[in-house]
């Protein structure tokens, strides 16, 4: 019987010691922010658009945090303070981020002591102007315009654009977040700078007096979708 408790105790001693060890305060700094351009706010799809943080000097290869934007382009974690960078990896995003010579995305150095706001600034190749949406006769119709942002040899060109409902605020392709939309190719767009489209309403179930509306332009060689912002219309 001493024998077992001369084994168990330096065992026992040994959990403590390891429960203590990992027993660290959860990340409480809060940092936040959104994706802009010249000031105003870049939405883009629900949890389809990825940035990652690096922290140094903890020998890590890997990112921190590896998250996604939110439909309205912002974003928000928790980190432990210190030293970090953030970057949006290649090819991800209706927009263009800054790269480093040999070709690889640029990062922002961020010094985390306490909570702290980071806009992120970036060029879109489009974006989606002077937005107007108004119901009527069960239909969702949305006026807007389509502005070329990046020219030359970085230039798009527009593949399409949907117009999207939903009964939540949750607005995009597909899944839990359309319950209709429609679509209109580049080749029926006449006028970038006057668009004009409109979708039908179906019926909701249960039944409510309004819905949750917005535009998606999406362009060719571009995986991501940019957006109008979200727009409550009461039907």
């Amino acid at each position: 019987m001493k024998k077992r408790f001369a084994y168990i105790l330096p065992l026992l001693a040994l959990l403590a010691a390891s429960c203590k060890k990992d027993n660290y305060d959860p990340p409480q700094a809060r940092l936040h922010g959104r994706l802009v351009y010249q000031g105003q706010g870049i939405p883009v799809e629900y949890n389809q658009v990825p940035f990652q943080l690096y922290q140094f000097g903890f020998g890590k290869v890997g990112p921190v945090s590896n998250t996604t934007f939110t439909q309205e382009g912002t974003f928000s974690v928790l980190l432990f303070e210190g030293d970090y960078k953030l970057t949006v990896p290649n090819g991800q995003g209706p927009f263009l981020w800054k790269k480093l010579p040999d070709g690889r995305p640029d990062s922002i150095a961020i010094k985390i002591s306490g909570d702290q706001q980071l806009d992120l600034e970036v060029t879109p190749f489009y974006m989606i102007r002077n937005v107007n949406m108004s119901a009527a006769s069960g239909k969702v119709t949305a006026t807007f315009a389509l502005e070329k942002i990046v020219n030359g040899a970085d230039g798009k060109n527009v593949e399409r654009v949907n117009l999207y409902i939903n009964k939540t605020a949750f607005v995009s392709s597909g899944g839990d977040y359309s319950i209709a939309s429609s679509q209109k190719n580049a080749g029926a767009i006449t006028d970038p700078a006057s668009v004009s489209m409109e979708v039908t309403v179906p019926a909701l179930v249960p039944a409510q007096s309004y819905i949750f509306a917005r535009v998606g332009l999406k362009l060719q060689g571009v995986e991501d979708m940019i957006f109008s912002p979200v727009t409550k219309i009461n039907l």
